[in-house]
Formats: C-alpha cells, sequence, structure tokens
C-alpha cells in the first residue's frame, strides 16, 4: 500500500475515532475547550518549532500578498457569481457568503497536514502565508461587516478608529501571533530550538505532538450530516474550491518553485475551511441590531446560514486536501491542477444548469395547460 494512502487512512481513522465521541462530549463547552487547547497551545507550540526551523529569505515576504490577493479575488468572484448559484444580490445570504468566502482557517483544516504529509518547512511557509489572512479575516471582514450595517439600516458613516485599534490590540494578544513575532525575533538574532533551554524546548515539542490526533478528534466531532440541509453550501463550497486551484495553477505556471512541496502547499492553502472570525464580526452586528428596537427586525446578515457555512466547510476542505496529499505528486502539475479546478467548477453549475432547464420545462408545461383551458374548443 502507498505510504501516501496509509498516512491518509491513518488520518480518516481518527476524524472516525472523533466522531464516534460526539455522543460523550455533545455539549457546546466541550467542543469549546477542545478548541482553545488546539489553538492556543498546540497549534501557537507547533509553528514555534517549525519557524526556527526554517531558513529566513527576503522572498518568503511575498506569500502574506499572495494570500491577500487571493482574499481579493474570492470576495470578487463570489460577488459575482453568486447569483448566478440562486443566490440574491444585497440579500442578508449574498453578504453572509461574501463575509465567509474569502476567508481561511487553516490552523483547523490545513495545518495538521501540513506537517504530517510535507514537514515542518511546509508548516512555518504556512503559518507565514497566513500573516495575510489574518489581516483580511481581522481587520478588512470586520470594516466590511460594519459598512454593511451602516448601509442596511441606512444610518451615517461612523468612525471604527477606535474598533480597528482593538482589533490590533486583540490580534497581538492571540497566542499564534505572539508565536510569529517571538519565532521572527529569535530568528533575527540567530537563535534556533538547539539554543534554547533544554527545560523550554522540551516543553514546547510536547505540545507540538498533541497537534495533529486533537485537530483531527476536533474535526470528526464537527461533522454535520444532514445533506438535505447542506446541498446547495456544498456546490457553493465547490464552487469556491475549484476557483481556488485555477489560481493556484496559474500561480504554479507563472513563477518557479523551489520544490514539491512548495507547490502542493500553494494548492492545498486556499483550500482550507472558512474562518470563524468573520462569524464573529457577523455576531456583533447582529447583537447591535438585537440592542435596538428599530432593528431587530431587518437582519445584515443570516448567522444561521453562517453556521451551516462553516459545519460544512470543515470537513469539506479536510476531505479535499486528504484528497490531494494522498495522490501524491500528481497535483503538482499547473494543467493537472487547472484541470481539477475547472472539474469543480462545472459539476455544481452542470447541476445548476439542469434545476433550470426543469424549472422551465414545469412553467412551459403549466403555460402549455393553461393555454388548452382557455382554447375556445375547450369543454365542448
Amino acid at each position: 500500500m502507498p505510504v501516501a494512502l496509509q498516512t491518509s487512512l491513518s488520518l480518516l481513522l481518527m476524524i472516525l475515532l472523533g466522531y464516534f465521541l460526539r455522543s460523550k462530549l455533545d455539549k457546546e463547552e466541550h467542543r469549546k475547550g477542545l478548541k482553545v487547547v488546539i489553538l492556543d497551545l498546540a497549534l501557537p507550540a507547533m509553528i514555534f518549532v517549525a519557524l526556527l526551523g526554517i531558513k529566513m529569505e527576503a522572498e518568503l515576504v511575498i506569500l502574506p500578498a499572495l494570500v491577500l490577493a487571493w482574499n481579493g479575488a474570492m470576495l470578487g468572484a463570489g460577488y459575482f457569481g453568486l447569483p448566478w448559484m440562486g443566490v440574491e444580490r444585497h440579500s442578508a445570504a449574498h453578504r453572509t457568503w461574501l463575509m465567509l468566502l474569502p476567508s481561511l482557517a487553516p490552523g483547523l483544516s490545513c495545518f495538521p497536514f501540513l506537517i504530517e504529509y510535507l514537514g515542518e518547512e511546509a508548516l512555518a511557509w504556512g503559518a507565514l502565508a497566513d500573516i495575510g489572512n489574518k489581516i483580511y479575516v481581522l481587520i478588512f471582514a470586520y470594516l466590511l461587516a460594519m459598512a454593511w450595517y451602516y448601509r442596511v439600516h441606512r444610518m451615517g458613516r461612523r468612525s471604527n478608529g477606535e474598533k480597528v485599534k482593538q482589533l490590533l490590540l486583540a490580534m497581538l494578544k492571540e497566542p499564534i501571533n505572539l508565536v510569529l513575532i517571538l519565532a521572527m525575533i529569535l530568528l533575527s538574532l540567530g537563535m534556533s530550538m538547539q539554543t534554547l533551554p533544554k527545560y523550554f524546548g522540551k516543553s514546547v515539542l510536547m505540545l507540538k505532538e498533541i497537534m495533529t490526533p486533537l485537530i483531527l478528534l476536533f474535526i470528526g466531532m464537527s461533522v454535520v450530516l444532514k445533506w438535505k440541509q447542506i446541498q446547495a453550501i456544498f456546490s457553493v463550497l465547490m464552487l469556491r474550491a475549484g476557483i481556488s486551484l485555477l489560481l493556484s495553477g496559474l500561480v504554479v505556471s507563472l513563477f518557479p518553485f523551489p520544490s514539491t512541496a512548495a507547490i502542493l502547499l500553494t494548492v492545498v492553502f486556499p483550500l482550507s475551511s472558512c474562518s470563524f472570525w468573520p462569524f464573529a464580526h457577523m455576531s456583533a452586528v447582529r447583537q447591535l441590531e438585537l440592542n435596538s428596537e428599530n432593528l431587530a427586525a431587518n437582519k445584515t446578515f443570516d448567522l444561521e446560514l453562517g453556521i451551516n457555512i462553516l459545519a460544512v466547510s470543515l470537513p469539506f476542505s479536510t476531505l479535499l486536501i486528504l484528497g490531494i496529499f494522498s495522490a501524491g505528486e500528481y497535483f503538482t502539475s499547473a494543467f493537472q491542477i487547472g484541470t481539477f479546478g475547472f472539474l469543480l467548477i462545472l459539476i455544481p453549475l452542470t447541476s445548476k444548469a439542469i434545476t433550470w432547464v426543469r424549472g422551465l420545462d414545469i412553467t412551459l408545461d403549466l403555460s402549455k395547460n393553461q393555454d388548452l383551458k382557455n382554447s375556445p374548443t375547450e369543454g365542448r
């Protein structure tokens, strides 16, 4: 059995164990506690170890810029493409999709597989790339949410300076960002894991080792199996993945890459699940609306839709990334990456076209029957 397939099966087994644990860890605080351990302890430790093993080069600064460009491209694609999928433009659902589609949560859906398949250097590259995504989800997404809130309720523009300041402070307090800053300072001083005190390094390494099993169990506990409720969401997420793969294929064809790992990182990183941060901004906006009797009836965002998108996005991205890694080096060719992306786009669009044609046929049949009823020969 190929090594890549064995690795995928072992990871899927951990996800399955998490699914079976759902009945024992069925309360929201259980999963919230597990997520805190993952995002505030295990993941920062893993990123810290990975960053201290990387050779810093000026070229790596392009990684956050490329991710920010992806955020912008997905925002534009969502604005113009969602109405084709039946989402009414300028509706609460449209705004909800536009908040979540361009966001990424690589910590929950991508980083564990980077370390398992590509190693610590690829994980460090992914952590640096995520800086661009963090700027988008923490700052730009918040400003976008507030702009829509003011527009929906026809308010004049208000100063967001204090709110932005609070978000920047929160960004600096986040453990992953503190680890990034600390690791870069240590790297600039020429330090590495070997030069740190042994007791400190050993503690960090112990935390790092629990990352992968914990996050796989968390994914298993988050899986939602209600197909009728998720069909439309699944289709849009497939379009998101297809567009991402087309963009990745374009980048791979235009730029030279130092290794196969770098190409695979370019392919899988944009396939990460949607982030929880935009949902937090939408929840804050909804709370503002609920605090005012005049605003409560008019929703800027559809929070129920947002929850469902997040629930579907995590397992969808996980399985897609696992499938790409399981294929070995197949997805290192720009042509193969682009072809797969085109197929992912074609599937939901074809399904939508079939549905539209069937609806048109029904409309024509109803019109024909109505014409027959109104015919002068009817009833003779």
